[in-house]
């Protein structure tokens, strides 16, 4: 079927290649114009088959960075199995700092299965989904919280696929080496990139590792630790590629279970939290105090933690509509 999405990479050859996928979409200031994503392939002998995204949101730069340096340390001869890498897979966001496309205002992941006939974002997450996916074993999905939301760097999965398959993802999940991870119960439906695995049979997994639109010394860290520790999990390397060393610790698993567990704007105003992301809370604990600068005579609301656990994610930006999310409370996984 055309997908409305074409390339020239041949995945049954052995080696190294750089291409594109090209997406032709007609624009005003150039009729012919074709979205152009970058996407690398490697490929040494039968071994396991690993699929590395970033740029899934265009203002997330934390696996942008670290699939790049990826992509320039590998080659062939480095390698068992195949590797294809998208440093920025939702390139038209990407280039613009922008959540979504500013071509067609698509939020990949809410886009899959996708449309071949759609405008590109949603032809790019029928790519993955029916094309792409299926030709890998493992896929691994970088994210940060955006330019709005501070997040602490965290492994992701969602719960996808049976017992055994579960229990797959779950074993890599701990692989990867960082201090929580989360499990998200989003429905063999999702519209996510982890929900498109599932469906496709392959082990989804992804990450949070940080936020605010920029990169910090730690969810640098915590990203190419994770990717290192994943490559060397599968056997696809013997050895660290992107740090000096391993660097494993042991996982604490975290879950949102209910709507509960997060503070939300009701009307427009000023937030001023009052914990970090990473901290230990319990309910009852100020979580910060809204304020509305058009009354001064107003008191500050003071906002409250409505469970135990830990602060997953905490919104940026000062000043606040109804409905943005305010702080997130993940509690322990059973």
């Amino acid at each position: 079927m055309h997908t409305g999405l074409f390339h020239s990479i041949d995945f049954n050859a052995e080696g190294r290649q750089d291409g594109f996928l090209s997406i032709p979409f007609s624009i005003d200031r150039s009729p012919y114009f074709q979205v152009k994503i970058p996407i690398v392939r490697i490929k040494n002998g039968k071994g396991p088959r690993l699929l590395l995204m970033a740029g899934n949101h265009g203002d997330e730069y934390e696996g942008n960075i670290a699939l790049s340096r990826l992509c320039r340390r590998l080659d062939a001869a480095s390698i068992r199995g195949e590797i294809t890498i998208l440093p920025f897979a939702n390139a038209p966001a990407v280039f613009a700092a922008k959540r979504r496309s500013p071509l067609d205002g698509g939020n990949l992941n809410r886009l899959f299965p996708g449309d071949p006939a759609g405008k590109p974002s949603a032809r790019l997450a029928h790519f993955l989904e029916h094309e792409l996916l299926p030709r890998h074993d493992v896929f691994m999905d970088l994210h940060s919280g955006g330019t709005s939301m501070a997040h602490m760097p965290i492994a992701l999965m969602e719960r996808q696929g049976n017992t055994e398959h579960f229990t797959r993802m779950l074993d890599l999940m701990h692989a990867l080496g960082l201090p929580f991870g989360f499990i998200a119960e989003n429905g063999p439906d999702a519209p996510t990139s982890l929900g498109a695995a599932g469906r496709a049979g392959v082990i989804g997994l992804s990450g949070e590792f940080g936020g605010g639109g920029t990169v910090t010394p730690l969810s640098m860290r915590s990203t190419m630790a994770a990717l290192d520790n994943l490559l060397h999990a599968l056997g696809i390397v013997s050895s660290p590629v992107l740090l000096d060393r391993f660097e494993v610790a042991e996982m604490r698993l975290l879950a949102l279970t209910s709507h509960d567990q997060a503070i939300y704007a009701t009307r427009p105003g000023w937030y001023e939290p009052a914990r970090d992301v990473g901290e230990e809370v319990r309910a009852g604990d100020v979580a910060g105090w809204y304020h509305d600068f058009t009354r001064l005579d107003a008191a500050e609301d003071v906002l409250h933690f409505s469970c135990d656990g830990v602060v997953l994610s905490q919104r940026l930006h000062t000043m606040c509509e109804a409905g943005d999310c305010l702080v997130q409370v993940a509690v322990p996984y059973s």
